[in-house]
């Protein structure tokens, strides 16, 4: 029996991203990175992704299952690389509906979802922006939104200054 992956953490950190991003690898053994939209992380650990235009990512895990989700908060520079194994489940899987169900939640009549990449996490590894580890007395997760709101040019919600 394998220990729960998706800690409380994990969930937080991935609602908090607008974004994953699923590494995969063809034939050719070249990776691919491909921004993901629509995700949900099913406890204890799976991670559902939209297949909502992945024809590379579907081939490649038809191809070859290992894959690498990572998210991060791009204001507070933290997140989890989730690395597993991953199949592809579309319309005639008997187990699409419970799979797609939160998808079709989170994308609505937004997006039209061809299939789900289903993700079993076998280890899960933090991101943290090097400045947490070799500034770590003047870096905090304050200054690392400061920091990032300035370089991104955006406001707090709200902030009308």
């Amino acid at each position: 029996h394998r220990p729960d992956m998706l800690t409380p953490d994990v969930i937080a950190a991935a609602g908090r991203s607008v974004l994953c991003w699923l590494a995969t690898v063809d034939e050719q053994r070249q990776p691919n990175v491909s921004p993901k939209e629509v995700f949900a992380l099913l406890p204890p650990r799976s991670v559902a992704i939209a297949n909502i235009a992945s024809p590379t990512s579907v081939r490649n895990v038809r191809h070859n299952a290992r894959v690498c989700v990572s998210f991060v908060d791009v204001f507070v520079q933290k997140g989890y690389k989730l690395n597993g194994t991953a199949r592809v489940i579309g319309p005639a899987d008997p187990d699409y509906a419970s799979w797609a169900a939160p998808l079709v939640a989170m994308a609505g009549t937004r997006f039209t979802i061809l299939g789900v990449i289903a993700v079993d996490v076998l280890s899960v590894e933090p991101i943290i922006a090097p400045a947490y580890r070799f500034h770590p007395a003047g870096t905090t997760e304050q200054r690392q939104v400061a920091d990032a709101m300035r370089r991104y040019r955006v406001r707090p919600a709200g902030d009308e200054s």
